[in-house]
């Protein structure tokens, strides 16, 4: 199988099984999701969104959010990973959006990548969620994913250059689902730990290269 008919089969699956796709963060405002995706990093959506209704109730703008300090927005996101540094940088991104960009998220991605606790894939998260652009974040799911489906070579060892080898083969329409495609089923099928390969539709062209890797 070439790389174009792997694409090609792997995409057309995705398609027939799950035609619109998205974030399982949920979220009221491109400010929230924001706030959320930057919660995220190391931490599963089902926990995120067990927190954020009490603090998008108490800080639902970021506004609100750059008049609090990072011990009060602690307090509602001690449950999640890295409590102390994710609290300061919510509290440090408001105070930029509301001093930079009068409150608002901005849509050019060297500008989300100047906020504080935004990297790469939260930055591209953003593109594709909340301003429809064709934008491939590349987090674990991703990551091992497209490396056990043969998408990638081995040597694409690195987010950057995982998601270099995705937009150079997906379709830019298909991009802003594919990452959700791949992350929902790194998620839920193949999994890093014992992953569910007799409930995956895709075992027939999938190289297998899960036996003995890390990935």
């Amino acid at each position: 199988m070439t790389k174009k008919e792997r694409y090609r089969y792997v995409l057309d699956y995705f398609r027939a099984r799950t035609p619109e796709v998205t974030t399982e963060l949920e979220f009221g405002s491109v400010f929230q999701l924001l706030v959320a995706v930057i919660l995220s990093a190391q931490c599963t959506d089902k926990r995120v969104n067990q927190i954020t209704p009490a603090l998008f109730e108490r800080y639902p703008d970021a506004t609100s959010m750059a008049e609090a300090d990072a011990d009060e927005i602690f307090e509602y996101i001690r449950s999640v990973s890295y409590p102390n540094a994710k609290a300061k940088h919510l509290v440090e991104m408001a105070r930029m959006l509301v001093n930079c960009h009068g409150g608002e998220v901005p849509d050019d991605f060297d500008q989300l990548l100047k906020l504080p606790g935004v990297g790469r894939k939260t930055a591209n998260v953003m593109q594709a969620v909340a301003f429809g652009r064709s934008a491939m974040a590349v987090d674990t799911h991703v990551f091992r994913v497209s490396h056990r489906l043969g998408l990638v070579p081995r040597t694409a060892n690195t987010p950057y250059k995982v998601e270099q080898e995705l937009l150079r083969n997906v379709p830019a329409d298909d991009v802003p689902r594919a990452h959700h495609w791949l992350l929902l089923h790194g998620r839920y099928v193949c999994t890093s730990r014992s992953p569910h390969c007799s409930e995956c539709g895709l075992s027939d062209v999938c190289p297998k290269r899960m036996e003995g890797s890390r990935l």
